[in-house]
């Protein structure tokens, strides 16, 4: 008498996720980290948004630009490059601001180191200093600038 084998049964059909594993992992994984960092930055730009439209930010800005030994050291146009690191903080007519600005011109770099606070309405700042990144240079913009030399007398 002769068996004959019978043929195996089949296989039972797999599910969804059996069939579409090797791409569902790494979407699962991938997506809340993207969302993750999506919020973060968010948050990031929207913490230096508040920073940059600070009256402390703005005023110290302002007066950096404008300072002559600040345009002979980098050149003028200066402009803000990068993150400016620090805090601002007002409540109505008070608060306080610790800020370190990274400034750029045509000849070079530089950082903008501020501290004020703020009382009455009013800023007052008790350090504002340029430190040029190539000399090491650090420029008090809270020192009165000097007067003009008077002109000397030819012979």
């Amino acid at each position: 008498m002769e068996q004959t084998s019978s043929p195996p049964p089949p296989m039972p059909p797999t599910n969804w996720f059996g069939r579409n594993w090797k791409w569902v992992v790494p979407i699962g994984c991938l997506v809340p980290v993207l969302c993750i960092a999506g919020f973060v930055l968010a948050i990031f730009y929207f913490v230096m948004g508040v920073v940059k439209e600070s009256d402390a930010y703005k005023m110290a800005l302002a007066r950096a630009q404008e300072n002559p030994a600040v345009i002979e050291a980098i050149g003028s146009p200066i402009s803000q490059t990068g993150i400016v690191s620090g805090n601002s903080h007002v409540n109505g007519a008070t608060g306080e601001a610790n800020l370190s600005v990274p400034l750029r011109g045509p000849k070079g770099k530089a950082t903008l180191y501020v501290e004020a606070k703020k009382s009455t309405d009013i800023w007052y700042f008790q350090t504002m200093v340029v430190k040029i990144e190539k000399t090491g240079e650090r420029i008090d913009l809270n020192a009165l600038p000097l007067p003009p030399k008077p002109p000397s007398p030819s012979h």
